[in-house]
This record gives structure tokens, C-alpha cells and sequence, in this order.
């Protein structure tokens, strides 16, 4: 698979971008588990272009990391035209624009998933964008707005003939947000319209190897973008990976190799994001790391609650002496995608 110039492999496995969650200290543990691709948070167009301290930090990539793509969001074409060259200037390999985000603050003002009301906008944005882009630039949008408008068919023509190079389509409509299953047969028909000559990346449910494999042998996408199920559970990447390789399913990780992935993601975001919000944005993190442990509500708790740094270290090295053989397999779910 290639987009634009970059190649990619056989069956690539995205990163999808997630606010708050893939800042660098998790896309560094994605990438050691073998994600191929990854995306920074996405980044509001307005806030990029005013100076906003929290829009510009999410520009920081690191060698490491690639490739990886910045995503930017916004309403606004002059907007979106000025952020877009703030990102090229950051050097990743990919420019992806998010037509997707399904959050009423961010769809209601026209933005993300907003522009699924809009289509004649959003090509206008689209083609001014890659206009302006002297990198490969990628869509990731969803089905359509609701039931009545699943139109992602036509809307990926459109896109492609904006000169795109690379398509991401969730397969839920706006306003699904995140609820019920993943429909992937509006997915598979944008694969296999004979049409299409860019690259068709699935996204939503594939919290397996087994639903990942299904997905490709049954859709025929390109590539796969994994979202909330690696939250809590990096290591998916890897395991689909031997999964579509050797057939074999992969043993959990015991609660102890756990704890060290997640300390070793935790100290990290320390570094990026300081304290107190390096804690606050990797309790998330924790609460998935650790599910399905038997007995642990008490400890769940305090792990969740306290704001220092040494008692969360000792925290983790009483969960590894206690449970650390014990292995669970518990699917990890977040609420964004």
C-alpha cells in the first residue's frame, strides 16, 4: 500500500487520532507494539493559527514516531489553508483533514463531521488543501451524517477527484457518535468501486485479530485504523500482526508485563505534559490497562484518584506483586474513535 510516495507495506495498521489519548508517550508505546502509521490528536485550524498553547504542542513529532500524520479540523477555508502550512512546516509525512468527529460542539459549528451537511464546502476545502500542501493529504470522514444520507460512496469520488491520496472512512454515520456496530459494507463498496484508485482505510470495531483479519479478507481495504481498542491494550498491533502472519492468537500479556508498559507510557507522559495533567490524562490509560483484575476496586481507586507521582509508582509496583502472573484478556473500549 502506498499513499502518495510513502510506502506502507501489505495490510498496514493505522493509529487513529484521539484527543487526549495519542499524544507522544502513547503513540511511543503504539510504535514499539508495530503500529505503522500514526496521527497526533487532531488539531483545531483556529486554534493552531492564534497561538494556542495546547493546539501548537500537539505539532511536536519526533523521528521515532514515523511516519505520522497531522490531522487538522476546522469550518474555514482561509483557516484551515493557514493551519495547513503550519503543519507542513512540523515535517510529517501526511496532512489528513477530519471529516469524522462527531462531537456537537465541533459537528454543530460545521467542522468535522459537520461537513457530511455540507459536501459542496467540503470539496472546496478539500481541493484548497491539497492546493496548498506540498505533502500527500488524507480524508478521514464517516458514512454520512445520519441513516437518510449514508452517501459515502459518492462523497469518496469526490474526494479522490479533489486529488487526495489516501482514505479513512468510520463505518457509522455522525450520528451514531459511537454507538451500535460498525457497518462495513459502505466501506467495502468504496474498496471495490471500480472507481477508486486511492487507498481505502477501514475504521471502528476491530478490537482483535480475528475481526481484524475478517475485515480484510472480507472488504478488501487497504488498511486498518484502530482506535479506542488500543487503549489500554497497545500491544494489538503486534498481535494482529502475528495473527495475519502465522494464524496463531497470541497470549495476553501477564498483569505484570502490564504494569511496566504502562509505567514506562506513564513516566513519558510525565515528560511531555508535566504534572498535575501528565496524571490526569493517563488515568484513562490505567483504568484500561487494568481491567478484568479480580478484587480490584479499592486499588482501581486509589490508583485513579491521587495526584502523586511516587504513591502511583508504588501503586503499580503493589499491582505487579500481587497480580503480576495473572493474565487477562479484557477488550479495551474508549469513547472515541
Amino acid at each position: 500500500m502506498k499513499i502518495g510516495e510513502l510506502e506502507l507495506g501489505e495490510r498496514p495498521l493505522f493509529l487513529a487520532p484521539m484527543e487526549d489519548i495519542t499524544d507522544p508517550s502513547f503513540r511511543y508505546i503504539c510504535k514499539k507494539f508495530g503500529a505503522d502509521v500514526m496521527y497526533t490528536e487532531f488539531i483545531s485550524s483556529d486554534g493552531l493559527i492564534r497561538d494556542g498553547k495546547k493546539s501548537l504542542r500537539k505539532l511536536d513529532i519526533f523521528d521515532h514516531e514515523r511516519p505520522i500524520g497531522i490531522q487538522l479540523y476546522g469550518h474555514l477555508i482561509d483557516s484551515m489553508i493557514e493551519a495547513t502550512h503550519l503543519a507542513v512546516n512540523a515535517k510529517p509525512e501526511l496532512v489528513d483533514i477530519n471529516y469524522g468527529c462527531p462531537v456537537r460542539k465541533i459537528a454543530n459549528r460545521g467542522a468535522g463531521a459537520g461537513m457530511l451537511r455540507n459536501i459542496p464546502l467540503m470539496m472546496e476545502m478539500t481541493r484548497a488543501i491539497v492546493q496548498a500542501s506540498p505533502l500527500p493529504v488524507t480524508v478521514k470522514t464517516r458514512l454520512g451524517w445520519d441513516e437518510e444520507s449514508k452517501n459515502i460512496v459518492s462523497i469518496a469520488e469526490q474526494l479522490q477527484d479533489c486529488g487526495i491520496k489516501g482514505l479513512t472512512i468510520h463505518g457509522r454515520t455522525r450520528n451514531q457518535l459511537y454507538k451500535g456496530h460498525a457497518d462495513w459494507t459502505l466501506i467495502g463498496e468504496v474498496k471495490n468501486n471500480p472507481v477508486m484508485k486511492i487507498p481505502i482505510i477501514g475504521n471502528g470495531d476491530v478490537d482483535s485479530p480475528e475481526v481484524a483479519k475478517q475485515m480484510f479478507d472480507r472488504y478488501g481495504v487497504d488498511g486498518i485504523m484502530i482506535g479506542r481498542a488500543a487503549v489500554g491494550r497497545p500491544w494489538l498491533f503486534r498481535d494482529i500482526k502475528h495473527y495475519l502472519a502465522t494464524g496463531e492468537l497470541l497470549p495476553d500479556p501477564t498483569i505484570s508485563e502490564k504494569v511496566d508498559i504502562a509505567e514506562e507510557q506513564f513516566r513519558r507522559s510525565l515528560d511531555w505534559k508535566s504534572e498535575p495533567v501528565g496524571i490526569y490524562e493517563m488515568r484513562r490509560h490505567f483504568s484500561n490497562y487494568f481491567k478484568g483484575i479480580p478484587n480490584f476496586k479499592e486499588t482501581r481507586i486509589r490508583l485513579l484518584t491521587t495526584l502523586d507521582v511516587e504513591e502511583i509508582i508504588s501503586i503499580l509496583a503493589e499491582i505487579k506483586s500481587k497480580w503480576g502472573d495473572l493474565r487477562t484478556n479484557q477488550q479495551s473500549h474508549f469513547w472515541s474513535e
